[in-house]
């Protein structure tokens, strides 16, 4: 049995999860939308998160007092490979003239699903700098 607390809506269901019948047969209680099932079901199975991280910025002038640009995925990153993501945010350098929603990494890698499809995560940036 596990407890989380669903974060879909401001009520937050304090759901339980009963995972004794393996991972196909899970059972889900204490919500009050199917949203709530839905939610715990994937935290449990295969959670994914956003991720921001900081970006290095390329040529910025003396004395800037803006050195790193802040970023976001497009959509949620499995767990599992956010600090693959994380290392590869942190190796890129972009230029000092970038808009917000600009794609500062695209299509950034995702495993194959089932049905042999890859949808990749976009990086892109949250505020401008330089314009």
């Amino acid at each position: 049995m596990r407890n989380i607390t669903c974060i879909v809506c401001p009520i937050g269901c304090l759901l339980e999860i009963d995972d004794s019948g393996g991972m196909e047969n899970l059972s889900v209680t204490g919500n009050h939308c199917p949203r709530g099932e839905a939610y715990a079901l994937e935290e449990i199975r295969s959670p994914k998160r956003i991720v921001t991280a900081t970006c290095k910025i390329e040529n910025t002038p003396t004395g800037s007092s803006v050195l790193r640009l802040p970023v976001k995925t497009s959509s949620p990153c499995p767990c599992s490979l956010i600090p693959a993501l994380l290392n590869d945010i942190y190796k890129v350098k972009v230029s000092l003239l970038v808009k917000l929603g600009d794609v500062v990494i695209a299509d950034w890698k995702q495993p194959l699903d089932d049905d042999c499809h890859s949808e990749g995560i976009d990086v892109i940036a949250t505020r401008s700098i330089g314009l």
